[in-house]
């Protein structure tokens, strides 16, 4: 058995093309400018392979992309020079111990990677550090997954497929925490499937958990938007954005 992403970090991009990066892309663009101060330096933390970090770059942004995976970050790498700009800074770290050398003008956590912090007191721990390393008047924003689709998700079972990659995951739910069953078969060269299995956690956290530890952390204008809409969530919304600003 694996660690998440270790054997899921080279069919990400491929299991995930309906993400939808380049309309996510503009609605962070959107809450940026709720900014304070101009936004040209942004964190991307838990980047992942790094498909928003260098799509901001292109954009013109100067990105520093932070995730707890080395099997991760590598895939982002291999996609330098694919973007004019200057390439984005890579560092290995968890999102609870994040330390960058100086300030970011904005930082953005996407795709409920907050929900991987399964442990309260590292969410509360990671919303201090961003407000360690966010300058004054910037904007923090970050989506989760609901806890009403996560709590959907009990005993359900999902099938993801290309070429060569066939994964199956099922999901169970109990008191807060959804975890993930991965089973993931990659063809390899000689043409045979080679077997891995991975376990992932998130846990669902509600608005009002969330906007008190930003609170606490030194966050105001604390707002919560639909799934990449300028508009309130809706009472069944599946992902929720949160933007607030940096004191």
């Amino acid at each position: 058995m694996m660690s998440s992403y270790e054997g899921l970090a080279a069919s990400y991009d491929a299991l995930t093309t309906d993400v939808g990066y380049e309309k996510r892309a503009d609605f962070l663009e959107k809450l940026f400018r709720r900014s304070r101060i101009p936004v040209h330096t942004v964190l991307d933390l838990a980047c992942g392979t790094g498909t928003m970090t260098w799509l901001l770059t292109d954009r013109g942004y100067e990105l520093i992309g932070v995730d707890g995976s080395e099997e991760m970050l590598a895939a982002a790498m291999e996609k330098s020079g694919q973007v004019e700009g200057i390439p984005p800074i890579f560092l290995h770290q968890s999102m609870p111990q994040l330390d960058l050398y100086g300030t970011v003008d904005a930082a953005i956590c996407c795709l409920d990677s907050l929900n991987y912090l399964t442990r309260p007191a590292d969410v509360q721990r990671t919303f201090r550090r961003l407000h360690l390393f966010i300058a004054p008047g910037g904007p923090l924003v970050f989506d989760i997954n609901t806890v009403a689709k996560l709590a959907a998700l009990d005993g359900q079972v999902f099938l993801d497929e290309t070429e060569d990659t066939y994964c199956v995951w099922r999901t169970e739910y109990h008191r807060g925490l959804c975890t993930y069953y991965m089973d993931l078969f990659d063809r390899r060269r000689d043409g045979a499937w080679q077997r891995e299995l991975e376990i992932h956690r998130q846990r669902a956290y509600t608005t009002e958990e969330l906007t008190g530890w930003l609170r606490a952390a030194g966050f105001n204008d604390i707002r919560t938007w639909g799934d990449g809409k300028l508009r309130r969530p809706t009472e069944n919304e599946q992902r929720i954005y949160f933007s607030c600003i940096r004191e």
